[in-house]
């Protein structure tokens, strides 16, 4: 295996939008980078612009590799990329290490770590919080799970693409986490559309109101980086709304088997799930606003 100091052998599995950027933050560290793409345009589009390789499938792309990474859509996505006879896995051998950046279940996280497991493979739930802006800059937030020698030695590769990157516990710790994550941010941007949405109606400055608002105990990243945008009814930056119910579904599903009472998250998903027959599906989460200016 590699030292920490030591430039890594790399897989990527999965460029869209988040790992598109994440795959050439690896490749500008210095780390030799090998991308899969389910259309293999795109990971021949990939390698023409930062070198390395393009594989056909997983199992390819993860043969020979120190560390795998990816991050794809869901829980199935990220299963037809690790197991089966093309999967992730085949191609691994023992003492490598899994890096999973996809937002999936916990459930997912620990059955891809036992199967990991059984081949002598380490297996992190690393999801990552910072969106599409994040990414493109490589500073993203990075929740691990998983074994603490695994993730000794794969945070100096992880730290290619990321500002932070802490282990919460064991396997399914990092997707629970995120799914905090989603949760606070849920109520923050409900909160902030309803600001700007009474700010308007009782005849306010919005800009002026936040500028001041945002010196005091109401400030937020949302408050910071959306609420010109809001304000402008342009919601095109950043982490769609599909995203979002996708992810805050993962949180009701788990908060019904762990007993956690989440109303407000429950509340806001159904707000989002209008703002998806409004036709703002590919809007961003900061779209609540749209929803109430009807």
């Amino acid at each position: 295996m590699q030292e920490h100091s030591d430039m890594a052998n790399v897989a990527f599995l999965g460029l869209g939008v988040m790992g598109y950027p994440m795959a050439r933050h690896l490749a500008s560290k210095g780390h030799t980078v090998t991308v899969y793409n389910r259309t293999f345009a795109k990971a021949e589009k990939w390698v023409s612009e930062h070198g390395g390789k393009a594989a056909k499938t997983p199992r390819e792309a993860a043969t020979g590799q120190d560390f795998v990474f990816a991050c794809v859509g869901n829980d199935d996505d990220l299963r037809s990329v690790v197991l089966g006879a093309d999967g992730a896995l085949a191609g691994m051998t023992k003492g490598t290490v899994f890096v999973d950046n996809t937002t999936a279940s916990a459930e997912v996280a620990r059955e891809l770590y036992a199967a990991a497991k059984e081949k002598g493979v380490s297996f992190i739930d690393a999801p990552v919080s910072g969106g599409q802006a994040g990414a493109e800059n490589g500073v993203l937030t990075v929740m691990c799970g998983g074994d603490e020698d695994a993730f000794a030695r794969a945070e100096p590769v992880i730290m290619s693409f990321a500002r932070a990157c802490k282990r919460l516990g064991p396997s399914g710790a990092g997707q629970l986490t995120k799914m905090v994550n989603q949760i606070c941010i849920a109520g923050v941007v409900q909160g902030l559309a309803e600001g700007v949405h009474f700010a308007k109606k009782a005849g306010l400055d919005v800009e002026a109101v936040i500028e001041t608002i945002s010196k005091g105990a109401a400030q937020s990243w949302q408050m910071e980086n959306r609420y010109k945008t809001m304000n402008a009814g342009k919601f095109d930056f950043g982490f769609a709304v599909d995203w979002m119910r996708k992810d805050l579904a993962i949180c009701l599903e788990e908060a019904r088997s762990n007993g956690a009472n989440l109303p407000l998250t429950a509340l806001v998903d159904q707000f989002y799930a209008e703002v998806q027959k409004m036709g703002g599906r590919r809007w961003d989460t900061s779209s609540l606003l749209a929803r109430l200016e009807r």
